[in-house]
């Protein structure tokens, strides 16, 4: 990695779309120089990252196991990272039962497991430098059991819950921790996941990447603690912490089961979902 001494170092994962390239995006245009991961091709992203004036190194592995996250952190070849993007993570839809446990411990390794191994390697660097920013994505589907997407739900508890709690630990550091919590937005999450029969998987007004990023890279920068994307995501954030647990798992089923969007609906039986 050529560097320079003038420019800070953002790390990327889950950067080749969605949320992840979005978040590049606003890393550049602030002035950072870039390392982004993903287990997809990263060409074009780097393409128009370049455009912005960034100096891009890329590397392409799976985050779901220590090589993978290794390597990433190997191509910093010692360069001390200003600010990390964990954002590497996907889904898995249909009943937990019907899938396969190789794909199950994937969405683990990937959300949790690579993601916190990660956080832990580059955040002990910024703590021994005494600066350095954290942004996590989360999901408010952590808020909500998620029937037909078990597993995924889970993880995202597990990863809003870590955030905060390792946030607390940095006080007085000089390191912040921000956990981005977004809910249904338009990436490839539904394809990779096999949801697109579904209610939410065909969903017509998933939010728009770029302003999720936003969102989260603003309250990256302001230092807060965590920040959920969207007032309409806000609003079932709230009413998750009223409603019983049988019925936002019932609800979650009703627009995550397989087949659910092939089914005529009526106004009145639609559900936010919790993605």
């Amino acid at each position: 990695m050529q560097t320079t001494d003038i420019r800070p170092l953002a790390v990327v994962t889950g950067a080749s779309s969605g949320i992840g390239f979005q978040l590049a995006l606003l890393a550049a245009r602030k002035g950072y120089d870039l390392l982004i991961g993903a287990d997809e091709p990263l060409a074009q992203a780097e393409t128009e990252l370049r455009m912005l004036g960034a100096n891009v190194f890329s590397v392409r592995a799976d985050f779901a196991t220590r090589d993978g996250v290794d390597a990433l952190l190997a191509a910093t070849e010692g360069r001390p990272v200003h600010a990390l993007f964990a954002n590497a993570g996907h889904g898995l839809g249909h009943g937990f039962l019907d899938q396969d446990f190789h794909d199950v411990q994937h969405v683990i390794n990937t959300n949790i497991t690579g993601t916190i191994y990660l956080v832990q390697c580059v955040g002990r660097q910024m703590r021994e430098a005494g600066r350095g920013r954290i942004l996590i994505t989360g999901s408010i589907a952590g808020f909500q059991p998620g029937s037909f997407q078990a597993v995924y739900n889970g993880s995202k508890a597990f990863i809003d819950s870590f955030a905060l709690a390792l946030r607390d630990e940095l006080k007085g550091t000089g390191v912040s921790v921000t956990c981005l919590m977004p809910g249904v937005t338009d990436t490839h999450f539904f394809a990779r996941a096999d949801m697109l029969d579904t209610r939410v998987g065909r969903q017509g007004d998933k939010a728009d990447p770029a302003e999720v990023a936003r969102i989260g890279f603003e309250a990256m920068m302001r230092d807060e603690s965590g920040v959920i994307a969207g007032w309409r995501n806000k609003m079932q954030v709230a009413l998750s912490r009223v409603m019983s647990a049988s019925r936002l798992a019932e609800q979650h089923r009703r627009i995550a089961e397989p087949g659910s969007g092939e089914t005529p609906q009526r106004q009145e039986q639609q559900a936010r979902p919790f993605v």
